[in-house]
């Protein structure tokens, strides 16, 4: 790429991929609602605490979220909330997407 921008390109790359996963989606909803320890996380969504860990990892490596301890638990918490502005940007292009092709069948 002979982008006079590519690591700005990259930086977002990057923060899409550690989004790319459903589990990570589903996890970054969660954080949206509010902040939750991650024995609370790994209950809703139901894999082992590695599995977990990984995923926020993941997350936390792309400066997604946040984590801070307090006393035995992690605690995780979007870093920023605009984060939720893609969601809302992404669900718009699916229901747009669904409508035209209904509207073609």
């Amino acid at each position: 790429m002979k982008e006079p921008n590519t690591k700005k390109y990259e930086s977002r790359a990057r923060i899409m991929k550690a989004l790319a996963h459903p589990t990570r989606l589903l996890i970054v909803d969660r954080l949206a609602e509010q902040e939750y320890c991650v024995n609370e996380l790994t209950d809703m969504v139901g894999c082992d605490m590695s599995t977990m860990s990984r995923h926020l990892r993941i997350l936390h490596n792309a400066g997604v979220v946040v984590s801070e301890k307090r006393g035995a638990c992690i605690y995780y918490a979007l870093r920023c909330r605009c984060v939720q502005s893609f969601f809302t940007c992404t669900d718009t292009v699916l229901r747009t997407v669904r409508k035209e092709q209904e509207a073609v069948s």
